[in-house]
């Protein structure tokens, strides 16, 4: 029942653990004579009556009705709707070839770039890097990404990376970068002013005002994923003192 997964909440799951519904089981919301039916995140599964644990993580709520297991893997699958960042390995005909850091390639028309025709061609040369969303993930067909939202618009999507840094780190510090509640990304700005560029598929894009500066962004970046709030503040002191 849903009580029994809300007094999971918080707590270590790992795959396999199980928990029974009714197909009709419901979580009332707080308006009269309303329900909703579960949702199921990323590392649980529904199948009729049970709930099954995909990977290992913490159990995750959100009100009113959505579970899902927060774990820090680094293995990506692609999901659509993803902004991810992609390296740019193959054009084949009027297709790009892009490594998402999933199991295949995705493909990257042209034509996905705004303003793009064919007579007016994006720029994009094998290496580049570029800043895409899925539009087609599934494991029946090959993924598919665009760089245009649903009115067209670039919205800051294409291609990018000019004398920054490429560098992967765990899905579960992504999400925590891309929380509306982390302070994480106002407490490195408040070292040094930066750019960073945020992907899915856990490849994170920084450039400060120097190569060093760059550096240690990154470093922080990756050094504080498994650090304490009062750890990562003293590191953050130490490198504000200029000990680092």
């Amino acid at each position: 029942m849903y009580a029994t997964l809300l007094e999971k909440v918080g707590q270590v799951l790992v795959p396999g653990d199980e928990f029974h519904l009714r197909t009709d089981d419901t979580i009332s919301l707080s308006e009269p004579q309303r329900a909703e039916k579960m949702i199921c995140g990323p590392g649980l599964r529904r199948s009729g009556e049970r709930v099954v644990v995909c990977k290992s993580g913490l159990l995750r709520h959100k009100h009113p009705n959505m579970f899902w297991v927060d774990s820090q893997q680094k293995r990506y699958v692609p999901a659509r709707g993803d902004t991810v960042i992609g390296i740019v390995t193959a054009k084949s005909g009027d297709v790009f070839k892009v490594d998402v850091g999933g199991s295949d390639a995705a493909s990257l028309s042209y034509l996905a770039f705004e303003g793009a025709t064919k007579r007016n061609r994006p720029n994009v040369q094998v290496g580049d890097l570029v800043f895409a969303q899925f539009a087609v993930a599934n494991q029946h067909m090959e993924p598919e990404l665009v760089c245009v939202d649903a009115a067209g618009r670039a919205n800051g999507l294409g291609v990018f990376g000019g004398d920054g840094l490429l560098f992967k780190v765990s899905l579960g510090l992504v999400r925590r970068l891309l929380s509306p509640l982390s302070d994480l990304q106002v407490a490195l700005q408040q070292l040094y002013p930066f750019e960073l560029v945020i992907g899915m598929n856990g490849r994170l894009w920084v450039k400060s005002s120097s190569v060093q500066r760059t550096l240690i962004i990154a470093a922080l970046l990756e050094s504080c994923e498994n650090m304490s709030l009062s750890q990562r503040q003293q590191l953050f002191q130490r490198v504000a003192q200029g000990a680092l």
